[in-house]
Order: structure tokens, then sequence, then C-alpha cells
């Protein structure tokens, strides 16, 4: 017993030495939470027309742990290929690693943020206002996001190696414009004055480097542009421009890194003659057969590259600006309207008519910026790992402002501006941004589900009610009331976990107040080298926050912010408490009211899939439709080749960390996996024959990218069949004829 503070000891001066020298403990994970892919309602446009049918690219939760030594501090953070965390996701990932690691990873250490495409499926939330077009809670989106979460965190934990983490920033040229520019203008002239632009266009990059092989393991960038470059008319699962940057980083890291021990995507292991030479109709497989033909193995060896999201409220990637597509004019300034009629008024991006072709030149933008920042950062982090972390009923803030004077924050509530939509996606013809009434016919229906209290009333203005989500709660909440702020702390690098949507002046006044108050208790330890940056969309979803001022217009991101027009000011006053104790050392002694788990309450009423069947004389995994060989006999790079399959219902199984596509090119005398419905030229089309039918269509479409390989391919579809609900799940594969690409 008298040597256990000699040991206690040096552990403690080793840990400060590994701290000191900027080596840390860094692990990285990766796991596929693509979810159904399809008939269920995509999140983000509540658009309850715009039902999942196929992939364009699969989704991805994306994790990095950091300690200052095994026993020391850690945290881990989860980017999702997600339009936001969830509340009940977090609550149920902290159950299981907490039943794996005990309390090594919590509530206060993990961050979980999403990247916010609006292309991925829904209800995986727990409060009804965001399950409502997916038609209530769906158990399989869920458990996806769960898994995800949970796996990349096991994943990372498991890599951790002595490593280190440096630090670069730089600006992204042309991947986000301010779509709520006239808001924006509410703002102080003097404030904005300080600023070159209406947004953000810094990147912050965190690169990861194992310290004995000196090879790098990821790299995490924070840059805020919605991810909207999809519209409200896809109904393929898609990451959107983060998610595509992200697979291009990682595709270039794969080709480029020669310290890399995993193959490139086009140079993929060769599978046996038994697998690879089944041709013409359909044929049996078994569960995992396609996770065999996935051409990057998550096998805990790939590089890792997240691309996260920040202060995104107001900012859009559709950069062409907003135009009215009945006259090619601009929409009106102030409501983004044409001639009254928001839904005229759409953003474009950069490949306007062509979403795919905007969703990739926005990804390009950030991903190009990545690889400057990647290949030139030198600046290595040093100093202590730490976090803060608190829960607040933000339906009852006291604030104090300027000159004594106290108010408060209001139960959540949404405004007429919040049902006129945005440019990046038009709500309801009835309403516009900026316009801040609501008509006789509305707020009867309105009170017909909930009159608004007084107190809300008057709490909520100027803002007029349109939805008193924060007073419903029947059949069960519909509104967050209990929210999670958090600090993260790497060396010098601050990270602010914040649970919505942040406009761009709401995330830079948010972020100079956290800074001054390290700088102003810190005790020399933080200074103007400080760099704090704002992690979007974290741990649950509230919506928009924007500043008092841009509060005042009701565009939607006003009409949107739940809590009142003190919602920001709320935030900067408690997240100055948390910066304050972690400045100064301090634990957070009251830690507020844990969040409701509602699990029990979820209702769904999207049905099971009740089963497939086929026309007579035909098998899943038939052609039914095969390639049409081009004039001349070869296709050509940008042509677009696809083959269509009998096929069954996409839900019967997600083919997690597998894949429903593949092209295979011949190789010798052996068909090997080049491309699988992970890469962003390879879609994934499913269709049912007519609305009521029960047989359905696979269509494998590959757009042959730049870089390919000239040769012979051929196309491949996996899939799983239920002849009836409760009946077990049958897979099988089919492959198309071969073609040539020169």
């Amino acid at each position: 017993m008298r040597g256990k503070p000699v040991i206690v000891a040096i552990s403690l001066i080793c840990a400060v030495i590994v701290v000191a020298n900027g080596e840390y403990l860094i692990g990285v994970g990766s796991y596929d939470m693509t979810g159904p892919a399809a008939e269920v309602n995509l999140m983000g446009y509540a658009n309850p027309n715009q039902n999942g049918a196929g992939i364009h690219f699969r989704l991805r939760a994306r994790a990095f742990v950091v300690a200052e030594s095994s026993e020391g501090p850690r945290f881990a953070f989860v980017n999702l290929d997600a339009g936001m965390a969830s509340q009940l996701v977090t609550i149920k990932v902290v159950e299981r690693l907490k039943s794996r690691y005990g309390d090594l990873y919590n509530e206060e250490n993990i961050a979980i943020s999403g990247t916010h495409t609006h292309a991925g499926p829904g209800g995986y939330l727990q409060y009804l206002t965001y399950t409502f077009t997916a038609l209530g809670f769906v158990r399989q989106s869920f458990d996806a996001l769960v898994t995800a979460v949970e796996l990349s965190i096991v994943q990372a934990h498991h890599t951790l190696k002595p490593s280190s983490a440096f630090i670069n920033k730089g600006d992204v040229d042309n991947a986000g414009i301010n779509r709520s520019p006239s808001a924006y203008l509410f703002n102080p002239r003097e404030e904005r004055a300080k600023y070159p632009k209406d947004i953000d266009t810094l990147m912050t990059m965190l690169k990861f480097v194992d310290k004995n092989s000196g090879k790098s393991i990821g790299a995490f960038t924070w840059f805020a542009t919605h991810g909207t470059s999809m519209s409200n008319t896809n109904q393929l699962i898609s990451g959107d421009n983060k998610g595509a940057a992200a697979r291009f980083f990682e595709d270039w890291f794969a080709k480029n890194s020669s310290s890399n021990s995993s193959p490139p995507p086009n140079t993929p292991p060769v599978f046996s003659k038994l697998e690879a030479t089944a041709t013409g109709g359909g044929q049996s497989c078994n569960q995992t057969t396609s996770q065999g033909f996935k051409v990057r193995k998550n096998d805990g060896t790939l590089f890792v590259g997240a691309f996260c999201q920040s202060n995104v409220g107001d900012v859009s990637p559709n950069v062409a600006g907003a135009v009215c597509t009945d006259t090619g004019l601009p929409c009106d300034f102030n409501y983004s309207t044409c001639n009254g009629n928001n839904q005229l008024c759409i953003g474009r991006g950069p490949g306007y008519p062509d979403e795919i072709s905007s969703t990739r030149m926005i990804g390009e933008r950030q991903f190009q910026k990545a690889v400057d920042l990647f290949t030139s950062a030198t600046d290595e982090l040093t100093g202590k790992i730490d976090y803060r972390h608190a829960y607040l009923n933000f339906t009852n803030i006291e604030v104090e402002l300027e000159g004594n004077k106290v108010v408060r924050t209001c139960p959540a509530a949404m405004g007429p501006g919040f049902a006129a939509g945005t440019t990046d996606g038009p709500g309801l013809k009835d309403f516009q941004q900026g316009n801040n009434t609501i008509s006789e016919i509305w707020i009867a229906l309105r009170n017909t589900i909930k009159k608004p209290s007084d107190y809300q009333v008057e709490c909520q203005k100027p803002k007029e009610v349109l939805l008193t989500t924060g007073e419903m709660f029947w059949p069960w909440q519909w509104a967050p009331a209990i929210l999670p702020i958090q600090i993260l702390k790497i060396g010098k690098l601050v990270i602010l976990s914040v649970p919505g949507e942040f406009t761009t002046m709401a995330g830079r006044r948010l972020r100079e107040a956290v800074k001054a108050t390290l700088i102003s208790n810190g005790n020399g330890e933080y200074n103007n080298e400080t760099h704090v940056v704002i992690a979007g969309l974290t741990n649950t979803y509230s919506q928009y926050v924007a500043t008092f001022e841009e509060y005042n217009q009701q565009r939607y991101e006003g009409a949107s912010t739940l809590y009142g027009p003190h919602t920001l000011s709320a935030y900067i006053q408690e997240f100055n408490k948390l910066a304050k104790a972690l400045a100064t050392g301090h634990n957070i002694t009251v830690k507020g009211p844990s969040p409701p788990d509602l699990l029990s309450a979820q209702v769904s009423l999207l049905p099971d899939p009740p089963g497939d069947y086929l026309p007579p004389g035909k098998h899943f995994g038939d052609i039914k439709q095969d390639v049409v060989q081009p004039p001349g006999g070869s296709f050509k790079k940008g042509d677009r080749v696809n083959a269509t399959f009998w096929s069954a219902n996409p839900r019967n199984d997600m083919l997690t960390e597998g894949t429903y596509a593949v092209v295979e090119m011949m190789k010798g005398q052996q068909w090997v996996p080049a491309y699988d419905d992970d890469d962003f030229s390879l879609f994934f089309k499913w269709k049912k024959e007519s609305v009521a039918s029960l047989t359905s269509s696979a269509t494998i479409e590959w757009e042959i990218p730049e870089g390919v390989s000239p040769g012979v391919y051929r196309l491949r579809h996996f899939g799983s069949s239920k002849v009836a609900s409760e009946s077990p799940n049958s897979y099988f594969t089919g492959v198309s004829t071969a073609f040539t690409v020169s």
C-alpha cells in the first residue's frame, strides 16, 4: 500500500509529459448507418411525399476518441451523415457504452453531431414534431443510428494509440451563401463591419497522426453550409455535399498515401471463381455475401475523414442564388417570393439543374480545401483534454441582459415564417418568410390543435405563434424542453456542442463570448491563439437560433427559433458558465434535469413490408432489362450504364456494411468489385411496379467516372426477399451481361 501513492504520482507525471509533448491517445472509427433504403420519409424538408427509393451513396458515422492517457480525461466526437443528432439516440448509445466500458464514456464526454443532410431516413427523433411526416417512429432508422454510433466509438476506442493532433484553418471559396440576407442586415451595422462577409467561410481541421508509424489515421473538419444540395424531390439516400466530401477525401487518401495498408477503391481484392462467375438468372446467396463484395473493408485500418457541421442556420450551398422559376429573375429580397408566391423562389446550386452535379461540386470545394489544410498542417496541439456539460430547461431560463434587465425564454413555438420554408425547400404556399401574420383560417386550425396560452403569446413577441409545440403533449411531447450544452477542449481548440442551427451572426456572438470568458478566467492558459469552433446539430435537435435582431424580421430562421427572442442570450449566458468552469478547473455542480426517455411512448403508422412477389417464371435477381450495348460496342467516360433486376423491398434487410449494387471488372480470369453503393458514381434505384404492387425492381446505374480503367465490366445486384412479412429472409444476387469501357 505504501508504494501506491508513488505509482500514482509517477503515472500523473507521465500523463503530464505526454500532454506537454503534444502526444495524446487517439483512435478513429467508422460504421455504416444507411438505414432503410425505401418507403421511409427523408428527414429535413418535411415533405410527406419525399420517401426513399434507393441509395445515391451510403451514410456513415465517423468518430474519434482523444485521451490524455489511458486513465486521463477523454472525449468521443461522432459525426453523423444524418439530418441532426437525436436525444433518444444519445440516451441509448450511452446505455450501450456503459454496458461495455462502465462510466468511461457518458453523456458528458460524448458529442454526437449531424452533418444536416436532408437525404437520410427519418423517424429516429423522439419528439412528435420531427417524426410527423415519417408517420411516427421508424425503428429501423433509429436502430441503424444507435448501432453505428456505438460501433464507431467502439472501433475508435480499440484503435487508441499514441498520436499527435494538428490544427489548421483556411477559407473555403464559393461553398455557401446567406439565404436570409435581409435578416442578416438587421444586425447592428458596427457588428457587421467587423466581418468581410455575411457567412463564415472558415474551415477548421483536426489532423491525427500515429506517433509510432508516422501514418495519418484521420482528419475532422468543421465548416458551415447546409446539406441541401439535394432537393426536396430527391428520393435517394445521400450524405449530400458533406458526405460527398468525406467520400472524396477518404478515397483521395487511399489512392495517394503509400502508408495506407488498405487498397485504394479501384484495386480491390479478388474474389473466388465460385463467387465471381455466376451469370444468367438470379442466384441464392447468404446474408453476408454482399459484404464480401464491398470495395472498402471496414476493418479498423481505414483513414477516417469527416466533414462536420457548424453554425449553418442561414447558409445555403445553392450558391447560384434564389431565382424565380417563372421569370428567371431574382426573388424578392425581403420575403423570398415571386409575385407573392414562395413556391416559385428556388435556390440554385452551381450544377443547376442537375442536383447530383451540385452536390458533387459543393462537396469537391470542401474536399479540396481539406486536402490543402491536411497537407500543410504543422501546428501541433498541446495541452489538456477537458470537457463540461449541462442540461437546461430552455422553456424558462432567466437571462440577465445589460443594464440589469432580466428576461426569460419561452416554451417552444414556431411562427408563420417557419411554414413558408426556405429557398432551399419552400414550404406551404399560404405563408411567406418575413410575413408575421396568420390568416383566420390557419388561426382556427391552430386553435383546434392547441391554442397558445396568453403567456406564450406575450413571451414569443414579436413572433406570432403558429404552433405552440412547447405546450403540446398529446399523444406525447411535441418539442424538447431540456437541452444539453457542452464544451470539449483539446489543447487550444475548443468545441462548442450546440443542439440546433445557429445563424452566422448568432454563432459569431457565441464563439466570441466564450473565448472572452476563457481568456479572462484562464490564468494565462487561454489567449488570442485559442480557437473556438461550433459543432452544430449536436446531441439533440431544437431547430434554429437567430440573433435578437434577426428574430424581429421573422424570416424562416427567426420563426424557427423556438424559445423566444432571448434564446441566443440564454445560450451565451449558460455557455459562459461552462466556459468559466472549464477555465478555472471547477466542476459543474448543478447539471440540470435529465431529458426524458420517450421510447416507450413512440408510435409508428408505417407498416412493415407485407412480402415480395414476382411475375410467373421469374426469380429474384433475374434481369428485367439488361445493359443496352452502345453504338460502336464500347462505353466511354461520362456515359451512364444501367440494368434493371427483379428485386425485393430493401427494408427486408439494410445490408449494413454490405451493398445493394456493385460494378465488377474482369481482371485476368476473375471478376473483382470495382465500385459499390458507397461510391458517388453508382446509383441503386428501387421501384414498385405500381403503388399497391408487391412486385418491385431495382435499377443499378453507373455514371462512368473520369478515373475509370478501360476494360470489361458488369453490374451486380444484391437483395433480400420475403414471401410474407413473418417469413425468413432469402438472399439473392444477379448480374448483367458484360460490357466494355474504353
